[in-house]
């Protein structure tokens, strides 16, 4: 008899889906759609409608604000640790922002109606919610900060042990052109840091493959906003899961 193999796929993929309550995530599984998302992916921009929210499982989204002028700059990433789309459930229905995929993978798509109801009717679906709220927060203020007052070596190991924990080969498909304007830096600048880091034996980087090889030495390079930022994910985020 050949066992079946494990679903390549699978909502629970995503932290916060993960964590919910079997009672509370059975109801949910059928409104679930998984969808691919490529690299470049709008999902949503400034001030259009927000019809969905989506659960990284394998995707990373950038969430960002793109000036007049045209320049832009990264204010949180979203990976599988939870969800886009919170003006879905925290009164609005659009954003000064966008969000984009930088990484490509898949994510899991939740209607607007279905995540409203749930929202407001279930408090094992609000409480988990309003907890990573909070530290999507953290993230935001933690970016600003590190953008105003840390080199960009540090800001670039940031972003890179930020993107790595949420992928788990630790691999990255990413050009430093990308990653310049989620910085909002100039590209030559994530040349020379991200050369110093691959010189040092932190990274590898090839063809728009960015590896870590080295975390500690990564995290040693890093401002305090990444520790900062982990540790708020660790407390309102790392509950056991159901």
């Amino acid at each position: 008899m050949v066992t079946p193999s494990a679903p390549a796929h699978h909502p629970e993929q995503n932290h916060l889906l993960a964590g919910l309550p079997a009672a509370v995530f059975a109801p949910l599984v059928s409104h679930l759609e998984l969808v691919a998302m490529p690299l470049g992916q709008l999902l949503y921009g400034p001030g259009r409608p927000l019809e969905h929210a989506y659960f990284p499982t394998t995707a990373i989204v950038s969430l960002h604000y793109v000036t007049q002028s045209g320049a832009s700059a990264e204010t949180a990433g979203v990976g599988n640790e939870g969800v886009v789309g919170l003006a879905l459930f925290m009164g609005g229905d659009t954003t000064p922002s966008s969000a984009m995929v930088q990484t490509a993978g898949h994510a899991y798509r939740l209607e607007r109606s279905v995540l409203k109801a749930a929202f407001e009717q279930v408090a094992q679906v609000r409480d988990p919610l309003l907890r990573y709220t909070q530290a999507l927060m953290t993230q935001v203020c933690q970016t600003a900060v590190c953008n105003r007052h840390h080199s960009v070596d540090q800001q670039l190991s940031r972003w890179l042990l930020l993107s790595a924990d949420r992928v788990p080969e630790r691999e990255l498909v990413v050009t430093q052109e990308l990653i310049a304007g989620l910085l909002g830096v100039r590209r030559e600048s994530i040349t020379e840091a991200a050369g110093k880091l691959q010189h040092a034996g932190c990274i590898r980087y090839r063809r728009g493959h960015i590896a870590v090889l080295d975390r500690a030495g990564l995290e040693s390079r890093a401002c305090e906003c990444y520790g900062v930022v982990r540790r708020e994910w660790s407390r309102l985020l790392d509950r056991a899961s159901r």
